[in-house]
């Protein structure tokens, strides 16, 4: 990677990172607002989070194919400037005394939509900026930095909160998004000039080409699905959260901050433990591991109340999210290695149109669950549903294997198609080749490699 690319790396990274802590923050402002300012029940704070998230379904897998053909640079500042705006109003319609429920819904939808075109554009834009020699070093520093971002958010934006009220934290998220327009204008680095035409009916297909990938590729179904029913509880549990730890347990608006800023340490511990997790138990174990230790934690939830029983609560939200965020990193980095470029944004869109799809589903099921049977048996609902959608993920092929495959299994003759950390991971992904592609022509071939000095490199090639 050469000085000015580098450059520009840097300039997406701070920029990403910087709207990440942004979108962090206002996950607790707009509910806080909701609640301590707007008089918001359970219902209200679901069908809040449920409207940022709502256009993932509504146009998540449109987006990846529109991504894959569109000049994704241009695309991600007019969404970070469009989100700006939107943010911005906030705090000001709150200044004249006119904000509403309605004004922030309003808000959390149309910047849900931009944030769907964004990520997605800003998944596939790395590979035009940054050379494939350099491209694994670069996500791993994006996922990270990301991940620690994501959940540092909430951390900041309680502390936002306890200091200068949740509209200053709302505030605070449209600041970020405007530094985040600022790094993408100043990258020098010219984008490929992308296909203008886009036929209805070759829309349909790329759509088509990238579902079927994910449902035909057992990694990747197993991890949509498995995130999906994930997100469903997690959602369920931000849904009643704010109003367990206000009505409930009897938190003030700054102490809701700063108990939340506690919690997010969990996450921040878990992006930086996800590389070491890695290493020692392999990136499928390791992914594992994370789910299915961290989860079962969330059972401590419903014991939070005043006093001691706050750590209680605080304990088990931190290790929930050190899992969830570990996880990530790792499933994330595989997917961004694994997926053909030229698919990587229809993929991403696909998976994230069923993964991110749910969140508003778990936020209606969390909102109309605390109305009907109150903040803490929600908790105990979801929680319990966290713990057994986590073991969704031993049905699919990651039980089997050490390390997830490097790429996925092409017919194309005499290529190398995929490679494993162990023999017996080479064998298992043998036995999961999707069934549109024929085995046969395929054996294994080990080599040493000075990178595994206590175990083989098995690679699957095409005689």
């Amino acid at each position: 990677m050469n000085a000015a690319t580098r450059r520009d790396f840097r300039m997406l990274w701070l920029g990403e990172t910087v709207s990440a802590v942004g979108t962090g923050i206002t996950g607790v402002a707009l509910p806080l607002i909701a609640v301590v300012r707007l008089h918001a029940g359970p219902l209200t704070v679901g069908v809040l989070i449920a409207a940022s998230w709502l256009p993932w379904l509504l146009i998540g897998l449109p987006a990846g194919a529109w991504v894959d053909r569109l000049a994704r640079r241009p695309l991600m500042l007019l969404c970070d400037l469009a989100s700006f705006v939107l943010f911005a109003s906030v705090p000001v319609a709150a200044a004249l005394g006119v904000l509403t429920t309605a004004h922030l819904l309003i808000v959390a939808l149309l910047a849900g939509c931009a944030t769907v075109f964004f990520r997605t554009a800003y998944q596939v834009y790395l590979p035009s900026l940054v050379p494939a020699e350099d491209l694994l070093a670069a996500n791993t520093r994006l996922i990270g930095s990301e991940s620690a971002a994501q959940v540092a958010g909430p951390g900041v934006g309680g502390l936002v909160a306890q200091l200068f009220g949740a509209v200053g934290g709302v505030f605070v998220d449209a600041l970020t998004y405007l530094v985040s327009a600022v790094c993408l204008y100043s990258i020098r680095t010219p984008e490929p000039q992308p296909v203008h035409t886009l036929e209805p009916e070759s829309l349909r297909r790329q759509i088509a080409d990238g579902m079927r990938f994910v449902r035909r590729d057992p990694f990747l179904l197993s991890l949509t699905v498995a995130g999906a029913a994930s997100n469903i509880a997690l959602t369920g549990i931000q849904a009643v959260q704010v109003i367990f730890l206000v009505r409930v347990v009897g938190l003030t608006q700054g102490s809701v901050g700063g108990i939340i800023a506690v919690i997010s340490l969990g996450g921040v511990m878990g992006a930086l433990a996800a590389r070491r997790i890695s290493l020692r138990f392999g990136t499928a174990r390791g992914f594992l591991l994370s789910e299915l230790v961290g989860m079962p934690f969330a059972l401590l939830l419903p014991f939070g109340g005043p006093g001691v029983r706050l750590g209680i609560y605080a304990v088990g939200a931190a290790v929930v999210g050190a899992g969830v965020v570990a996880g990530n990193v790792i499933k994330g980095s595989f997917r961004q290695a694994y997926c053909p470029p030229e698919l990587l944004g229809r993929i991403t869109s696909c998976m994230q149109f069923v993964n991110l799809g749910a969140i508003p589903v778990g936020a209606l099921a969390g909102g109309l669950l605390g109305a009907a049977i109150g903040a803490r048996n929600t908790l105990w609902v979801m929680a319990l549903l966290l713990v057994c959608t986590s073991w969704l993920l031993l049905i699919g092929p990651m039980r089997r294997t050490r390390d997830f495959p490097a790429q996925p299994v092409s017919a194309a003759g005499g290529q190398v198609v995929e490679t494993f950390a162990s023999p017996a991971a080479a064998s298992t992904a043998r036995s999961s080749v999707p069934a549109w592609i024929d085995p046969a022509p395929y054996r294994l071939r080990c080599l040493t490699s000075s990178r595994c000095a206590t175990r083989d490199r098995v690679k699957l090639t095409a005689t």
